[in-house]
This record gives structure tokens, C-alpha cells and sequence, in this order.
């Protein structure tokens, strides 16, 4: 579909900047992307974006069913998150983090408002990945211990500590085994490390393996336990009933800080306002941050603190700071975000969008192509795992890898105007909470399409 749009106002500082030719040829010229082969790349332009959907630079429009990266959880250019982003910019742009500012105090509030227990205190950051390397800082001086545990089959960041808490292949090329960090398996049925044949046998031999593991690093030497709620860009897979109870359990035993990551998780992506809410009662000692808390319109990251964990820093200074940390700009857009999640209702929306429109459309691909072996998630947030063959499960692409198959999908889904978010051999399907059934449905059939042409 071609439908081209013009900004409502040009100013002559950015009037060059709407040439989509010049854009990219700026672009190729001066732009480093990140984790890519800058020889080998040629980025689609974006020009414009409204809602559930994207502009490139010839005009053609696209269902964005990947929110970017999983954080534009109110669409684009929503009307009352700019007009906050406007209305605070002729206010008070910036101010130095040590001053206090309206928009940072009552963004911390609404955050507090929602978090579990007694994560009443909020530290602010840049984004995701200074919010976890802050929040391990804060256990090590916390606990006096130095080693963090975390999953393989995760992503923290990529900044130094968080790509070595990182438990996928972007970590290895930073690895030189000195961050303090150990890896261990978490639960995944689809791809057991533990055999196991049920939910209830994976969860029991994941906490047996992870008690091992503990024991032998010596609890005496571990500072946290850092967990995704929901395992975001490694597979959203949905910890099975009592796993992170049972996590929490092995925390208290041994005075080790658990660490829920909720950077992609939080905010209404699972269709819970924070993915660890799925537990029950389990309220983790920190929470990290970002993206969905103000749909990453600006960059805001954070981390929720609880009260055992605020207390030391009570009459101790806190040796971290960042020169950004709780930016007005960044700040007004989370109040405007939150309050409009609470307005809209859009935690339950999430919800119902998964239950009633994204579960059972993407079990009917399941059903239909036999690269399909296994749907999963919740929300606004699924995973379709492709595979080569369903009986030996062989992933459509090598774990850290691609194939031309997998190729072809994304490809098929951009050709028929989809935006997907593709990892390895799967395909995320994470738009926008605020996308109608009838765009969802869109993009589902995209998928159902693309697929069908890939395999032949």
C-alpha cells in the first residue's frame, strides 16, 4: 500500500531531513548501526509513523508488528504522549539529576503506583541496560558479594556487565569470563536441558538444577539471581506455574537479591501491568525497566527498589549516577503514557488481545504449516518457533544464525507490508497494545501468507 504523508510543519533546521535519498546516503556515509556488518546493510528509511503502522521512504505503509523493538506499546505518535513531550519542552527541557522536577516526581509515583509490594523507590536510568547494570550494583553492595547468576537463553543489554549476563550469542564476543557472572539453565519444556516431559516435571528439575548450581558457586559468593520475568528476545518462554516462586524461595534462603528484568516484559506487554505478576505473590527485591514505560518515545530506563534494598543507601551514598537520569523530556512522556494505560485500560486489553485474537489465530498456523513447531506467549507477547522438521524439532535457522528459509519469511512478511520481529529461527509477534483486532488479524494473515510462500 502506498500512501504518502507530509509533516504537518517544516522547519528549516529539519527540512533536509525528510529527503528519504539523502537520508540514506547520510545514512551509508556516517551512521554506525549496531550489531551489524556496516558493508552489508541498506536500512529502510522511515519517514513518518501514526499508530499501528510505519512509512518508508517511497511512500509504501507497513503494519509494525514488532513495536521496533518491543516498546512502542501505545503505537506511534500517540497524541497525548506528544503533547506531554511538547508541553514539558517549552516548560523545562532539562535539568541537572540532582535538582528535583515535577515530571521525574510524579512519573516515579505512577511507577511505584503499579509495581509489586514494596518497590516503592525509583532509581531512573537511560535505558534497559544501565537500568540492569545499577541494579546489580546495588545487590553487590547490598549483599557484600560480587557473583550474579543469570539464564542461558536471555538478553540483559549491551552494555559490559549486561551482555555478560547476556545468555545468548551476542554475549560471546565480550565474554572474557572476568564480569563475575555464571549461567544457568532456565525452563523451556520445547527445548528441556532436564528431559522433561511436563510443565510440572520442567519447573521441578529447573529449581533442582539451580539450587546445584548455587551450592556449588557457594551461596556465600552470590549477590543476585537476575531473571527476565518472561524471556523476551530469546523465545518468550513463559516460566511454567511456581518457578520464580520457587526462585525466590532459593533467594531468601541464602540472602541472595533476586532481580526481576521486566524491560521488555513490563508495562501491559504480557497483559499484566509487570510480567512477574503471572507468579502470584512473588515480589522481587529490584525491577528493572524501560522501553514500554513511555512506549520509548524518549529514551527512560529504571530500576524499582524495594525497602530492604533502599535502607542501605539510607546513610550510605549510592556511588552511580547518570547525567540523564530522570530526563523532564523522558518523564513527561512515562506520566502521559502510564495515566493513559490506566485510562484506556490497556493492561486488560493486552490480555484480551492475546486470549481472544493472537493465541488462537497463531494456533491455527500452528495447525496449518508444518514449519510451525510451537506457539507460545501471552498478551501482547508470542513467539512462533519455525522448525525444519517437527519431530526432531531442528530449528529453521542455527541457534545465532540464519538461513535463506528463515529469509524468505521475513522477506514474504515486508513484501506484503508487515513490519516482523524475527530471532533466530523465530518469528515475534509483539505489535502495539493499542492495535485494533482487525489490524491484528491483518498481520496474522501477513504471517499466515509469507509462511506459505516460503515453504513452497
Amino acid at each position: 500500500m502506498t500512501d504518502v504523508l507530509e509533516p504537518a510543519t517544516r522547519t528549516a533546521d529539519l527540512a533536509p531531513t525528510y529527503d528519504a535519498a539523502r537520508t540514506h546516503e547520510l545514512d551509508r556515509a556516517h551512521v554506525f548501526h549496531s550489531w551489524s556488518a556496516q558493508a552489508e546493510i541498506s536500512p529502510m528509511v522511515i519517514t513518518r509513523a501514526e499508530g499501528s503502522h510505519v512509512w518508508d521512504g517511497t511512500g509504501h505503509r507497513y503494519l509494525d508488528f514488532s513495536s521496533q523493538l518491543v516498546f512502542t506499546n501505545l503505537g506511534h505518535q500517540h497524541p497525548r504522549v506528544v503533547a506531554a513531550i511538547k508541553e514539558q519542552a517549552e516548560t523545562l527541557c532539562t535539568i541537572a539529576p540532582a535538582f528535583a522536577n515535577g515530571a521525574r516526581s510524579e512519573a516515579a509515583r505512577l511507577i511505584a503506583s503499579h509495581t509489586p509490594g514494596d518497590l516503592d523507590h525509583v532509581f531512573f536510568t537511560n535505558g534497559g541496560a544501565d537500568a540492569n547494570e545499577h541494579a546489580v550494583r546495588m545487590a553487590r553492595l547490598h549483599t557484600g558479594r560480587h557473583k550474579v547468576l543469570t539464564t542461558y537463553r536471555s538478553y540483559h543489554g549491551g552494555t559490559h556487565l549486561a551482555v555478560n549476563m547476556t545468555g545468548d550469542p551476542r554475549r560471546w564476543a565480550s565474554d572474557h569470563a572476568s564480569a563475575g557472572t555464571v549461567h544457568f539453565f532456565g525452563p523451556f519444556l520445547y527445548r528441556s536441558a532436564f528431559h522433561a516431559t511436563t510443565e510440572a516435571e520442567e519447573c521441578e528439575r529447573a529449581l533442582e538444577h539451580l539450587e546445584q548450581v548455587v551450592g556449588l558457586e557457594g551461596p556465600s559468593t552470590i549477590a543476585a539471581i537476575v531473571l527476565e520475568a518472561i524471556p523476551g528476545t530469546a523465545g518468550i518462554m513463559v516460566p511454567p506455574p511456581g518457578y520464580l516462586a520457587g526462585v525466590r524461595e532459593i533467594c531468601d534462603r541464602h540472602g541472595i537479591v533476586l532481580i526481576a528484568d521486566e524491560v521488555m516484559s513490563g508495562f501491559g506487554r504480557s497483559g499484566r501491568w509487570f510480567a512477574v505478576e503471572h507468579a502470584g505473590a512473588v515480589v522481587p527485591d529490584l525491577l528493572t525497566f524501560a522501553k514500554g514505560v513511555n512506549s520509548g518515545y524518549v529514551p527512560l530506563g529504571g530500576v524499582a527498589i524495594s525497602d530492604a534494598v533502599h535502607a542501605t543507601f539510607a546513610h550510605r551514598a549510592y556511588p552511580g549516577g547518570l547525567t540523564y537520569s530522570g530526563h523532564p523530556l523522558a518523564c513527561a512522556a512515562a506520566v502521559a503514557t502510564i495515566r493513559t494505560m490506566e485510562d484506556d485500560d490497556l493492561v486488560a486489553r493486552a490480555e484480551r488481545l492475546g486470549e481472544h485474537v493472537l493465541g488462537p489465530g497463531l494456533r491455527t498456523l500452528a495447525e496449518k504449516h508444518a514449519w510451525v513447531g510451537e506457539v507460545r506467549g501471552t498478551g501482547a507477547f508470542w513467539a512462533v518457533e519455525l522448525v525444519a522438521d517437527r519431530e526432531s524439532r531442528t530449528p529453521l535457522a542455527p541457534y545465532g544464525g540464519a538461513s535463506p528459509e528463515m529469509s524468505a519469511v521475513v522477506t514474504g512478511c515486508r513484501e506484503r507490508g508487515m513490519l516482523p520481529f524475527s530471532n533466530h529461527n523465530r518469528i515475534h509477534v509483539v505489535p502495539p497494545l493499542t492495535i485494533t483486532d482487525e489490524e491484528a488479524r491483518d498481520g496474522l494473515a501477513i504471517l499466515d501468507a509469507a509462511l506459505g510462500a516460503a515453504a513452497g
